[in-house]
């Protein structure tokens, strides 16, 4: 087969800075016009470089081709660049990238008898395999194009779905120290119709998160009530759910309320995207005013919430604002009492949709502790999980999804039946 040079790639140029694509190409180019000696030699490097990053990303298969597909999911080239930006490509875009393909082309057919890497790569199994839905996408995508403009139109399709590196990469992500995301790499993986008990409320926040993926008008969400309700839980499954769609969760503690602004800014410009901001068990205490700072951003800001984000936030506490009875009494000494009752529910009043979770219902309760105890493979009589389900809400601190969970950990640790692990549920 003959293998262009990679030097009149355009839109996909920064490929030409990898070693291995580096390495790639001069193995193509001595497979045209080079002496036997020298084709095994560039041969035994460029398997070198594929070996180590087979493994380090777990990469397995054609892992030539794995690699170079995994460069592209990268997105370190103009048209990714452009989508995240804009949300879509320009017809002159696209036919660059078709150029770029057709020159790409014989390296993402590389033959498993191809001289330009050791057999031993043509169906590699690395020591642990990634489990990154959208690099299997995009794999499958590419190779199941018939021509290099079927190709570059899927790949600009994948760059609109999922985005490029670490956007496509994780559904949930994290600020660190200087405001950066960093993708949670362990984010637990819900089934939105799994979840037990506060139907209407489910379903007025799921309406709500699909409004806002389609394009709809969506409000901002405060889901209160009671502690282990499931609260925080709803908005991972919700994740889960939409995250093929473009929906990313990002998480910001409370002393992090001072940069949210640039974030909002930041987010906003990245157009293929739809961010959830989660504030999980958000409240403020007396004379604490870092409240002030999120009220500002919420409808209250110079510059306006992007149409791209919304804020989620769970809390204990209705208000946010921790209130005394001393605010309530009509003989407080404060002149205009109403204007810190006020002051006390502006912030609530911003989200647009509030939804109260109260304690479980005993059935409901119950219930969930049958279904997860299901998936471990127990049953237990209706009897036997009315009695001991009951016994442990009562020896801890009341009835919801938490205790239940917590029940179904300790009954599959004390008893002998070899089963799955039960997987980590965040309530």
């Amino acid at each position: 087969m003959d293998y262009p040079s990679l030097q009149y790639l355009s839109i996909c140029r920064s490929l030409l800075k990898d070693p291995v694509v580096i390495a790639l190409e001069e193995a193509a180019k001595i497979q045209r016009q080079g002496p036997e000696k020298e084709k095994k030699l560039q041969q035994s490097k460029l398997s070198s470089l594929l070996l180590a990053k087979a493994e380090a990303l777990g990469l397995q298969g054609n892992i030539a081709v794995s690699y170079l597909i995994y460069l592209l999911g990268e997105g370190k080239n103009t048209a990714a660049q452009s989508i995240e930006r804009y949300g879509k490509a320009g017809s002159g875009l696209s036919k660059a990238l078709e150029q770029d393909m057709e020159i790409l082309w014989p390296y993402l057919h590389l033959a498993a008898t191809a001289d330009l890497v050791s057999p031993l790569l043509s169906d590699y199994h690395p020591s642990y395999v990634a489990d990154f839905t959208y690099l299997t996408n995009l794999l499958q995508g590419l190779q199941q194009a018939s021509t290099p403009a079927q190709a570059a139109t899927f790949l600009l399709a994948h760059y609109e779905k999922f985005g490029s590196g670490d956007l496509a990469r994780y559904m949930a992500f994290k600020l660190d120290e200087e405001g950066s995301l960093r993708g949670i790499e362990k984010f637990p993986l819900l089934n939105y119709d799994d979840l037990i008990g506060y139907e209407r409320q489910r379903e007025r926040l799921r309406r709500n998160t699909e409004n806002f993926i389609t394009g709809k008008q969506a409000n901002n969400v405060l889901l209160t009530g009671a502690r282990g309700t499931g609260k925080s839980t709803a908005v991972k499954a919700l994740v889960n759910m939409y995250h093929t769609q473009g929906l990313c969760l990002v998480q910001i503690s409370r002393s992090q309320l001072q940069g949210l602004d640039t974030l909002m800014n930041k987010l906003g410009h990245i157009r293929n995207k739809k961010f959830i901001l989660f504030l999980d068990d958000l409240s403020f205490d007396e004379n604490e005013s870092a409240y002030k700072q999120l009220k500002s951003v919420i409808d209250g800001g110079l510059t306006p919430q992007p149409d791209n984000m919304l804020l989620y936030a769970t809390s204990n506490r209705r208000h946010l604002l921790k209130e005394t009875w001393v605010d309530r009494n009509d003989e407080a000494d404060e002149v205009y009492r109403s204007d810190s009752l006020n002051e006390a529910i502006s912030l609530s009043d911003r989200f647009g949709l509030i939804l109260h979770y109260g304690e479980l219902a005993q059935e409901e309760y119950l219930q969930i502790i049958a279904k997860e105890l299901g998936k471990l493979g127990y049953v237990l009589t209706d009897e036997q999980l009315r009695i001991q389900g009951v016994r442990w809400e009562m020896e801890h601190s009341g009835r919801n999804g938490r205790v239940a969970i917590q029940f179904v950990k300790w009954y599959a640790g004390n008893h002998h039946q070899v089963v799955t692990p039960l997987q980590e549920v965040s309530i």
